[in-house]
């Protein structure tokens, strides 16, 4: 047998030190500590006592809240309501299909068409829905009859009722804010997808209907979603034009019975109603349009109950327990 010496130069041979079992000390156990945050728990309290403080004094203020109870199902404040969904929903087909034609219009290579468009939007996002609902609630000042060469001919008044006040007021104006959501869903779409409907011979109007748009609706759904949530709430403005929405039928009741305050928590109740239940509407349709850009969607808030659910019964099940 040979000796094994070490191969450095001049070395002497290296020998292996003994390793006694006495110098061996074993790792000690890491015990870990959560971070105490008692920031958290003095601002939670914080923020209790002032929310119970709230809700006390509203408890203790000349408010009537069986009048609230009573009238929250009156006719006339669910007729109110059932109008103020109608011309929220017409407005905002009427505010979508006019801002898809501005979208196309404000992109187009046409300078005159893209100029109309361009002052369109610039001239209703400029102005409040307020004033604009005015100006078509006084528009026989200027227009005392309406007149269509071989159409229609009548006079203003007739023609802009309190219900076409508002529809034209909401509408119109929602169409300057759809259009901006339309035109940066189709520039969303790349141009090679456009490239390649050309070469394959599709006209532009073609392309537009059946390649960009369809894609484009992945990023103009969502914001539609809250466009419309919001325009519930901008409803209550068409009160300017008398038109007798959810917020003037409470008024009037309101009036006539010395309850304003209690109408107007009834009216409150209503919008928070119908706003959450859209909302509820608006995740799962923006989750929907969402499957085409995650690999993996997050689970919805009624899964997530479910879940929590599935590990309750597995914790306390008699098989897992005796485990």
């Amino acid at each position: 047998m040979t000796d094994m010496f070490d191969k450095a130069a001049g070395g002497p041979p290296a020998v292996a030190a003994p390793v006694s079992e006495a110098t061996t000390v074993a790792p000690e156990t890491i015990t870990a500590v959560p971070v105490r945050h008692y920031g958290r728990w003095i601002s939670a309290v914080i923020v209790i006592g002032l929310l119970v403080s709230l809700v006390y004094a509203f408890s203790q203020g000349n408010i009537q809240w069986q009048a609230v109870q009573d009238k929250l199902f009156d006719d006339t404040v669910l007729a109110g309501a059932g109008r103020t969904l109608m011309i929220s929903v017409l407005a905002m087909i009427l505010g979508v299909a006019l801002g898809v034609v501005l979208a196309v219009m404000r992109l187009s290579k046409n300078p005159v068409t893209s100029w109309v468009a361009w002052f369109y939007i610039w001239f209703f996002r400029g102005t409040p829905v307020y004033v604009q609902l005015l100006l078509w609630f006084n528009l026989a000042l200027v227009f005392p009859i309406l007149n269509i060469p071989f159409v229609y001919k009548d006079e203003m008044t007739d023609v802009m009722t309190p219900f076409m006040c508002a529809l034209l007021g909401l509408g119109l104006n929602e169409a300057a804010y759809m259009a901006e959501i339309c035109r940066a869903g189709i520039q969303s779409v790349d141009e090679g997808q456009t490239e390649a409907s050309h070469a394959l011979g599709m006209t532009q109007a073609k392309t537009m209907r059946r390649v960009v748009l369809p894609q484009a609706l992945r990023v103009i759904i969502p914001p539609t979603g809250n466009e419309f949530i919001n325009m519930l709430k901008t409803s209550s403005l068409v009160y300017a034009v008398t038109y007798n929405e959810l917020l003037r039928s409470t008024s009037q009741i309101g009036s006539t019975s010395y309850a304003v305050m209690e109408m107007l928590f009834v009216a409150s109740i209503w919008y928070i109603v119908m706003t959450s239940v859209f909302s509820v509407g608006q995740y799962y349709l923006e989750r929907r349009y969402a499957r085409g850009s995650l690999r993996a969607l997050p689970p919805t808030p009624w899964q997530r109950v479910r879940l929590n659910l599935a590990h309750v019964r597995t914790r306390n099940h008699p098989s897992t327990r005796n485990s």
